[in-house]
Parts: structure tokens; sequence; C-alpha cells
């Protein structure tokens, strides 16, 4: 009887100190303080999965004072611009593709197989802390001394375009179902914008101007014809680098595609706040083999490395290795270029849309902290 009688009070006393926490999180949001949310149940909840639980329960209380809040603007701009797990979510559009492609997946014919798999120290020449990198070039690289160094990156101006996001491969896209097979009829390249890159470049967009960073997306379709893609894509970069000399980031936007076999895909995924996310790769060129013409190469190095590593920092294990390689696509064109490999053609776009939001908060936490 007694124990029982514990039990009653125990159970008591823990839904008094979640609804205590849920009107601190209130009152905290509505004094401006939001940011000290997650933390005013650290005194209460030791660390680990419990302490996690209760953080999302504190944060859902605080979000209902701001309905459809994913981001928020940050005002202190040393804190993270986004809140944890806010991001961890399936949009209404994708939802949507995906119970309509459930209804034939199991009577259609499969194409192969497909295999997960989250790469990290394995498939790295490199390594500094959490700073992995896949280096081809047969140039030494010191991680840990190129991190010291500057980028070319500043903080920008309120009101500047400080960001271009475009793709060269435009029309690549990804699977509706998170599956074991794909179908014999999938194309991994599609016109419809709510589906291939212009997607996920929508969801890295929206999180840089939640920030209150000026960017441009560039929807343009440059790959209807494979070859010259990137040429036709470069000419649009010197057109906009010329209007918008402010803009500072230029990131090429593709995804990837990795098979082991003619019919056996491998997609690149982890987990981030509960939620798989498909893993990203940062490309980065420097001159030689043949490569020329790309003389400010070690400063796309730099920020290369300073992503990546930010990128670590805030979601651990959502980068494959960075890849630096004798290539320069168009990044040659400004020195804060990258091109991102997000996730293969055997990801879902659940997956590639949500690692572009976390990217998209990644890049704003950068650019935020420069002087």
């Amino acid at each position: 009887m007694k124990t029982n009688e514990g039990k009653k009070i125990a159970v008591t006393l823990l839904v008094c100190i979640f609804f205590s926490v849920a009107l601190c999180g209130a009152f905290l949001k509505i004094a401006g303080a939001e940011n000290l949310v997650p933390y005013c149940v650290g005194f209460l909840i030791p660390s680990g999965d419990i302490r996690n639980k209760v953080q999302n329960i504190t944060l859902s209380a605080k979000n209902a004072f701001s309905p459809g809040t994913t981001a928020e603007k940050d005002k202190n701009e040393n804190v993270p611009v986004v809140q944890i797990n806010s991001l961890a979510y399936t949009p209404e559009d994708i939802k949507n593709l995906v119970a309509e492609a459930e209804k034939t997946f199991d009577k259609s014919e499969k194409g192969g197989t497909i295999v997960s798999q989250t790469y990290g120290e394995e498939s790295a020449t490199h390594k500094e802390g959490n700073v992995l990198v896949k280096n081809t070039t047969g140039r030494d690289l010191d991680i840990s001394e190129t991190l010291k160094l500057e980028t070319a990156l500043k903080k920008p101006e309120k009101g500047e375009i400080s960001v271009l996001i475009f793709h060269t491969h435009t029309t690549e896209t990804y699977q509706l179902l998170d599956k074991t097979s794909y179908l014999k009829t999938f194309s991994p390249r599609s016109e419809d914008e709510n589906l291939n890159m212009i997607r996920v470049g929508n969801e890295i967009a929206t999180q840089l101007e939640n920030a209150g960073i000026g960017v441009i997306h560039d929807t343009n379709i440059y790959d209807l014809q494979y070859s010259g893609a990137y040429e036709r894509s470069g000419k649009a970069v010197d057109e906009y680098l010329t209007q918008y000399p402010s803009i500072q980031v230029v990131i090429d936007v593709h995804r990837d595609a990795i098979q082991t076999s003619e019919t056996t895909k491998v997609k690149p995924v982890t987990t981030i706040n509960g939620k798989k996310a498909a893993q990203i790769m940062i490309i980065t060129g420097c001159e030689g083999n043949g490569v020329t013409d790309f003389p400010d190469w070690e400063y796309n190095l730099r920020f290369a490395l300073r992503l990546q590593k930010t990128a670590e920092d805030m979601y651990p294990s959502l980068m494959r290795p960075v890849f630096f390689c004798n290539r320069k696509y168009n990044m040659y064109k400004s020195k804060c270029s990258v091109l991102l490999e997000m996730g293969s053609d055997a990801n879902t776009l659940d997956e590639a849309t949500y690692s572009g939001r976390l990217m998209g908060t990644v890049l704003a936490e950068l650019i935020k902290n420069q002087t």
C-alpha cells in the first residue's frame, strides 16, 4: 500500500515538474528569452534520453505560442539560429507524395536493391577532430593549420544578398519511399520542381531567409541536355555576381549516385534528432592534374573545411568526408564556393529536404559568426 502511495506521489511530482517547465518556457518566450528554454530543465533532469524528451516537450509548449514556427530569427547573433528538433518534420506535400506512392509499391516490379550506409572515418584519408577529408589531389593537407587560416567570408551588411544557390544538374531526383528496393520504373531525373533539386534548394534558402540572410535561389534548369550543363550554369553565376556584387557564398546543390553493382544503389544516411537525414558531401577542388585557372582554390578549401566543421559541431554525422579533388566545376568563380552532394538517388526526398533544412541552418550559423 505504501509503495502504491509512493508511486502516486512520484507521478504527481513529475506532472507538476512538466507543467512548471512548460509555463517557464511560455514566460521566457513572452520575455524574449526563448533561447534559455532548453536550459530551464537542465537542473531538474539528468543528461541523456530522458532530458532530450523533456526538452522536446518544453519546446512544443513554447511553440504553441507561435503557431507554425520551425525556425526562430535569432535575436542574439552568437546563438544558433534554430531550436532543438524544430526541423525534424516531414512537409505536407511530401507526406501526400509518399501516401500515393505507397498505394502501388508492393505490386510494382522492382529494379534492384537499396543499401543504407553511414560514411565516416573509413572513407577518409585525413582526420582532425570531427573534420574528415578524402584527399585525392596528391597535395599535402594539414586540416588543423588550414582551419586556422582566414576565409574570404565576411559578415554581410543588413539587406545584402550574400548567398547564391543554383543547380547545374537541376533535374536530379530521389526515391519517394524508404524501402530496401526501388522500382524498375524509377527515373533519376525529373523536371518537376517538387521532386528535383529545386525542392531541396528551397529548404536551404528558407532557413537562410529565416535567419535574416539575403539569398538568391536560381531555379532554372541547366541539364535538359546533360552535355554543357556546367557552361550554362556558369554563365548564370557570372550574371548573378555582376548584378549582385555582395554575393559571397556560391553553392551548386546536387545529389550523388552511388552503386556497388548494376542493380544495387547505396544511400548515405544518418539520424539527426530522431529523423533520417541524407548525408551531405562537400566537394572542393584545386589546380593540378590538368586543372588550371583556379588561382584562389586555397580559399575555397578553407571555406569548405570551416563549413564541414560547423556542420559536424551542430549535427554530428550529417557530413560525409569532404572530397578534395583536382576539379573546379564553377567553384573558381567565388572564394566561398563549394559543390554539395545531398545524399544520392537512393535517398528519399524527405531525407534530402530534411538535410536541406539542416544545411541551411549550418550556413546561417557560419555566416552570422563572421566579423
